[in-house]
């Protein structure tokens, strides 16, 4: 009887010894092998991210700029995050919220009604796309805190995401009952003992249940998965090469979504630790074009991680979606302001409007959402 088809099954195919020794191996041949062809195998990846690719870039480059606008035309769609809430029962070394990160700040939880002045703040902006964010906390936002607030966001605009904590796959159907269209989970990195070295506390360090997450989102009924590595936690080659496998499986079993990648950069980090596997501009540029060429009907989502001048750099190489005017503090619009606790701090601080001149600069067009509510068989009111 053959092994059921399994995402760890997958990943456990290609382990990071494999990918190195891929990758290492490969020559200009492989590299101009990989640029010739429609459609690219994982070695034609290990290819394009050696190396001798890196001598490639702008032959990548002008392929990835073609697959892009074929695939997408000339569009980067708009989204702003939105956090509930900073408190977390995690302890992920790396970030801001950690329950033991040593931070001081304020932390909260936004009431309905903060929810909705921070809503009525980005819709007036002219936002229509937005991501609905938590600390890892189920004992402060439970799931049916987020359904209420989907329910809330979907409100006022048309397209509503979460980025939450790993849930049942019932609680991704209520969701979409409630409204929602996109789940984005971060698998952090894909290399298990890294994994369980920087999850110290909390439902985190289950690793194979949040690995798993994304595909029952998908088997829920969410429109949008995205998914990618917190890159700066491991080798950037391989959990960059493991998240396209991952990006690449999600396509194939959950083929009724569409399927996107985002590439966050750790930058700033609490002063506990220390970025072990720092990635420089070169090579994220290196990254998103490999992967762009491997998997040319993902959606490329680019945050405010990065600073003004390489995300506007980034624009004509592969990217689709970029926040705009972000805060990373529950109630940072028009709320609170600065006085609650910040995930991490972003980079790029220009106005949406700022955003979008640069955008339509470059020869894009900006788009503010990708449906509307006519388009969407969930009844914007419905209730469980």
């Amino acid at each position: 009887m053959a092994a059921e088809f399994t995402l760890d099954r997958e990943l456990a195919e290609w382990p990071a010894d494999r990918v190195r020794a891929a990758i290492a191996q490969a020559g200009p041949g492989d590299v101009e092998r990989a640029l010739s062809r429609e459609d690219r195998t994982p070695l034609d990846l290990c290819a394009l991210l050696s190396p001798h690719a890196r001598e490639r870039l702008e032959d990548l480059a002008r392929e990835a700029q073609r697959l892009t606008r074929w695939h997408f035309g000339r569009t980067i769609g708009m989204y702003a995050p939105i956090y509930i809430s900073n408190i977390c029962g995690a302890d992920c070394t790396y970030c801001g919220y950690a329950v033991r990160s040593g931070n001081r700040e304020k932390r909260r939880t936004l009431s309905e009604s903060e929810l909705r002045s921070e809503c009525e703040a980005l819709a007036a902006l002219g936002y229509q796309s937005v991501l609905l964010l938590t600390g890892e906390a189920p004992s402060a936002v439970n799931p049916e805190q987020i359904a209420d607030a989907v329910s809330v966001a979907r409100e006022y605009f048309p397209s509503v995401a979460v980025e939450v904590y790993s849930l049942d796959q019932e609680h991704y159907e209520k969701f979409c009952r409630r409204g929602l269209d996109g789940v984005t989970i971060y698998m952090e990195t894909y290399d298990q003992e890294t994994y369980d070295r920087v999850h110290l506390l909390g439902q985190k360090k289950d690793y194979l249940y949040r690995l798993n997450a994304s595909e029952r989102a998908g088997k829920a009924g969410v429109r949008r998965l995205s998914v990618g590595a917190l890159l700066g936690l491991f080798d950037w080659r391989v959990d960059g090469f493991w998240t396209a496998l991952h990006a690449r499986y999600l396509q194939r079993v959950c083929w009724q979504s569409s399927i996107s990648i985002s590439f966050p950069r750790l930058r700033h980090v609490p002063e506990r630790f220390h970025i072990p596997a720092l990635v420089t501009d070169k090579e994220l540029v290196q990254l998103i074009l490999a992967t762009r060429l491997t998997l040319p009907e993902a959606g490329f989502n680019l945050s405010t991680r990065e600073c003004p001048e390489f995300r506007d750099r980034l624009i004509p190489l592969g990217v689709t979606m970029m926040s705009a005017g972000s805060s990373t503090r529950p109630g940072g619009y028009v709320t609170y302001g600065e006085e609650t606790l910040e995930q991490f701090e972003i980079e790029d601080p220009r106005s949406p409007s700022e955003v979008a001149k640069v955008i339509r600069n470059a020869g894009y067009e900006p788009v503010w959402k990708d449906f509307d509510y006519a388009f969407d068989s969930v009844p914007r009111a419905e209730e469980d």
